[in-house]
């Protein structure tokens, strides 16, 4: 430990870092914008490459934030009377591969049957499964919304530097007591968020994110995901 540091220190972030969750329900309670601007100061040390900061964020609240939600559920809901107009909705970048292979497809499954499971969402409940999915474009209650941009002249290493400012923003949120959702199902409805945000000419969507105060109460917030031992993805290299 660095002699400067301290165990309360360590304790703190460790916390912070550990009890960090995609929480999918939250409550109504305003996240004041003076705290929201704080995060968002913190997280701006992230490291990025030559200190290019390639982020932007758009905040959304009350009205602006109710607006999007009306819109892309919509649009949700038209594509699932009309499966065809999935191809209008495509996201700008590959988050996903193409073609899944373990073990990353395994923890995939594990991930969605857990919630489902905890829900008491079956295999055959398409209703529900659609609805749980709506949840997301709904920012899970929270009362803010947070949008992810980059300027499309940046390279994919950017998409490195902003991940760090993403955790950095979830970490900085846990220790204010907050939590946050970060929320790549919003990158296929760019075409309806960039303009609704105000985004400039080109900009990509990264991903959105939800923020707030979580709901203690709701069991789907109960879910703990597992994470592998370090000893599986670690090689020591002598």
């Amino acid at each position: 430990m660095n002699a400067t540091s301290t165990s309360h220190d360590v304790a703190a972030v460790d916390h912070a870092i550990t009890s960090r969750m995609s929480v999918r329900a939250f409550t109504q309670q305003p996240v004041p914008r003076e705290l929201i601007a704080e995060v968002l100061q913190v997280a701006s040390r992230a490291p990025s490459g030559t200190n290019t900061q390639p982020w932007k964020v758009y905040v959304l609240q009350g009205a602006s934030r109710d607006s999007l939600v009306d819109k892309v559920c919509a649009t949700h809901e038209a594509m699932r009377t009309n499966p065809e107009l999935a191809k209008d909705y495509q996201e700008q970048y590959d988050y996903y591969p193409a073609q899944w292979v373990s073990p990353y497809i395994d923890r995939r499954r594990e991930n969605g049957w857990s919630l489902y499971g905890l829900l008491g969402i079956g295999k055959a409940d398409k209703d529900k499964m659609h609805q749980q999915q709506q949840r997301n474009f709904r920012f899970f209650d929270a009362p803010v919304g947070l949008m992810f941009t980059m300027d499309p002249v940046m390279g994919r290493g950017s998409l490195l530097d902003f991940g760090m400012f993403l955790q950095n923003i979830m970490v900085a949120a846990r220790a204010r007591g907050l939590h946050t959702c970060p929320q790549a199902a919003w990158n296929a409805f760019h075409s309806i968020i960039l303009p609704h945000i105000g985004a400039g000419e080109g900009e990509r969507m990264v991903c959105g994110m939800s923020l707030g105060w979580a709901d203690e109460s709701d069991k789907v917030n109960t879910l703990v995901t597992p994470r592998v031992p370090v000893e599986e993805f670690t090689r020591w290299v002598d």
